[in-house]
């Protein structure tokens, strides 16, 4: 064994048996300084949970100015994100992810779920960005979390935790900031909080933001300057209702709304992914600036809204707890989709006195979920523990898309009514789309569940849990307008319908050994599932076509070390996993009269293994530094199906095999109430390959991959009294790391659309607490 390595065993067995130099609380009692979680859907410190998973504070993202998902994946090991547009967003956790429209994580708000649970709703990339302004802390689970937390939780779970009301207490705070990115525009935020008492048993709490970000990507065809930009805007209401220590109610009000602008991506060389060196219209220098090929105006708006009854009683034995909520989720898109559909609409309504035409794509994604939580857990012991429960969830979603053409100069809509001899016999039918299609999906879902944890003995114990689901999914599509009368269909509209229905039953057994008051190893073995379903069948698909595709699970294996000095100056929490996926859902082209339709389908079988760590060392008083670090490899273990350009041997996407966060922050005081503080940070992301694309593959010879890079940013702030002044540089080098490339084939000649991180950006923030 080296040295390093000799150090390092000596360092954990230190850990594992250091003494505490001051009486310890007793196990299982928070002691002062240490994290509370709810991951087990009870409170517990962090050093209790038999997993992997990581806290981010609320004051540490304040600090960092992170606001979105973005700005705090940084943050947390084994996490990474594939990002187009604001508000579309694809979470990927230890590397599960192989594309679709079905998501492999699952995003919770307080206790309750939020977002599509299926693709039928384009779940996958509409996980809800919440803006974390008020909120209490973020907990990431990576890992299965079926037992408690059901369907497409496969890969883990992102859960906010919004701050409640407090009683007795009169607070505030309100911020404004604004900041300059190079290159691009500028952008401004304001945002506020109020806790107000309203007696001795009732409290409010009511917040607000406001962000504008500034663009810094230029639209050619459609001349403008960072066209990029987009606003963010919402609140949040909480009224807490607990006339005593046992009883409480507390109802919550969510809502935001993103308005962007053109998509945060530019057309790229499909080999190199920089920025295209002249415009493909004109021929025409771009000076090297990042561009995007647009005829007409994009934009994206999202809105989320979300309402959440929960009811605690603690009536001595046990805890009853219902949990309520209503949520909405709509997405309305515009898409220049010219350069995917070339000449269409010139040869459907050109002609004599007729200017050029592209098409556009307008689309509506919208989702309503009702779910209704009751659990019943005992109180906390030190022998046993247990808790059960029920969950119910009805879902309807709805998607909307049409092909509408334009004039290209112009931009002006022209209309797509058109008389065709497509009825009985060559009778006249009037078109008035050229095409639309109109899918309409519920899902269902019922659920018992429950845990429980056996103390074998003061510094063993054990957790298992199980649940039980069924669901139950419907879809109808109408695909209607003339292109079907084109595409040669003799049924117009086409009207398809599916269903579908599964059983699934997950489960979790985590070991737990305390090694001192201050360490423990964990073991935890689990299983987790994501949902299948119905397809829709679109004209002249084939026999081959698959009506519907079932659900994936994936079996989680995984060992670690949560250990901290007795004195907090040094602390390290580091696993190790090996996850086995089966029946892998993917994303599979098809040709069918209409042209190639993707449908979600089933792969065999990928393996993802690897490591994090996060290790934090505070050396000095007010000096903090933390080091997290993943390694991941997530490959194919067999081929996909033909037409997918997935082979076995090859990375999953978006999952890149290094990732590595290194920042430091100092505190001191001034004098008086007066202190400031410094900091910074490095992460470093290796390689990621893109998604599956048998064209480019065949065209290129190789997966479509985005290269390493690093981030630096830069922060320092001061507080006198109430009142606070930060300062920071974001990407101080300037960096042009990417978050997705995709769109082989859709762009100007053979060009992709790449979306970049922010260039650096340097801003202030001032802020007042009463």
């Amino acid at each position: 064994m080296t040295k390093r390595g000799h150090f390092f065993a000596a360092s954990l067995i230190a850990l594992a048996t250091a003494s505490p130099a001051m009486a310890q609380a007793p196990a299982g009692e928070p002691r002062e300084g240490d994290i509370i979680v709810t991951a087990q859907k009870r409170q517990q410190t962090l050093q209790e949970i038999p997993q992997s998973i990581s806290v981010v504070g609320g004051e540490q993202l304040d600090r960092q100015q992170a606001k979105g998902f973005v700005d705090y994946a940084a943050l947390v090991p084994g996490l990474s994100l594939q990002q187009a547009n604001p508000g579309e967003t694809r979470i990927v956790l230890r590397g599960i992810n192989t594309g679709g429209a079905s998501p492999t994580a699952a995003v919770y708000i307080d206790d309750t779920p939020y977002g599509p649970s299926t693709g039928q709703s384009n779940g996958a990339t509409l996980a809800g960005d919440i803006d974390t302004f008020d909120i209490e802390r973020v907990e990431v689970l990576r890992g299965p979390q079926g037992t408690l937390y059901g369907a497409n939780s496969l890969g883990g779970l992102v859960k906010f935790v919004t701050t409640e009301p407090k009683l007795g207490t009169v607070e505030g705070k309100v911020q404004a900031g604004a900041e300059i990115t190079r290159g691009g525009g500028e952008g401004w935020n304001a945002n506020g909080v109020i806790n107000l008492p309203l007696g001795d048993m009732l409290a409010v709490r009511v917040s607000g933001y406001y962000r504008k970000v500034g663009g810094f990507i230029d639209t050619v065809g459609i001349a403008r300057k960072d066209a990029n930009d987009y606003e963010s805007y919402g609140g949040r209401a909480s009224l807490l209702f607990a006339p005593t220590d046992a009883f409480s109610v507390r109802l919550t009000a969510i809502a935001q709304n993103i308005r962007s602008n053109s998509r945060a991506s530019f057309d790229a060389d499909p080999m190199t992914l920089e920025p295209l060196a002249t415009d493909p219209n004109t021929g025409a220098s771009t000076a090297g600036r990042m561009t995007r090929s647009e005829f007409y105006p994009e934009q994206n708006n999202v809105d989320y809204r979300l309402y959440n009854g929960t009811i605690g009683w603690d009536f001595g034995p046990a805890t009853l707890t219902s949990v309520t909520s209503y949520g909405t989720l709509d997405q309305n898109e515009v898409y220049d989709a010219s350069y995917q559909l070339p000449g269409i609409a010139d040869a459907i309504y050109g002609g004599p006195g007729v200017p050029p035409l592209g098409t556009t794509f307008p689309a509506f994604a919208g989702q309503k979920k009702f779910t209704q939580e009751l659990r019943l857990q005992s109180t906390d012991s030190d022998r046993f523990e247990w808790l059960i429960g029920g969950y119910y969830t009805r879902e309807k979603g709805q998607l909307f898309q049409r092909y509408l053409p334009f004039e290209l100069g112009s931009g002006a809509a022209i209309d797509p009514e058109l008389t065709l001899p497509a009825g009985p016999g060559g009778a006249n039918v009037t078109f008035p789309n050229f095409l639309s299609a109109d899918l309409s999906s519920r899902y269902r879902e019922y659920a018992g569940f429950g845990s429980v944890t056996w103390y074998v003995s003061d510094r063993f114990d054990i957790t298992a849990g199980g649940r039980y689901s069924h669901n139950s999914q419907r879809t109808h599509q109408v695909l209607d307008g003339s292109l079907l009368f084109f595409s040669g269909s003799t049924v117009i509209p086409d009207i398809v319908m599916g269903d579908s229905s599964e059983n699934v039953f997950t489960w979790s057994v985590a070991p737990r050994l305390e090694l001192s008051d201050n360490a423990a190893l964990y073991a935890r073995v689990a299983k987790g599932y994501r949902p299948g379903g119905p397809n829709v069948v679109p004209p002249g698909a084939g026999a081959g076509f698959p009506t519907q595709y079932a659900a994936d699970t994936l079996v989680s294996y995984e060992a670690g070390i949560r250990a901290e000095t007795p004195d907090n100056s040094f602390a390290i929490d580091a696993s190790v996993y090996y996850l086995d996926w089966r029946d892998i859902q993917v994303l599979v082209v098809y040709d069918t009269a209409i042209g190639p339709v993707g449908a979600d389908g089933n792969g065999d079988s990928a393996t993802s293994k690897g490591a994090e760590v996060t290790a934090t060392l505070r050396p000095v008083r007010g000096l903090s530094v933390v080091l997290a670090g993943a390694y991941n490899d997530a490959k194919l273990d067999e081929d996909l199906p033909e037409g997918n350009g997935g082979f076995e041997g090859d990375r999953l996407p978006y999952a890149p095999k290094w990732t590595v966060n290194l920042s430091a922050d100092y505190e001191w005081a001034l004098g008086g109430s007066a202190t400031a503080f410094v900091g910074g940070s490095v992460r470093m992301l290796s390689d990621q390959v893109t998604d599956f694309d048998d064209n480019y593959q065949t065209t290129f010879g190789r997966r479509l991959t985005i290269d390493s890079y690093a981030v630096a940013d830069l922060r320092a702030g001061i507080q006198f009294d109430r009142y606070t002044l930060s300062v920071y540089a974001r990407n101080l080098t300037d960096s042009r790391g990417l978050t997705s490339a995709a769109g082989f084939g859709t762009r100007p000649g053979t060009a992709v659309l790449a979306s970049p991180i922010r260039p650096r950006t340097l801003g202030f923030t001032l802020g007042a607490t009463f």
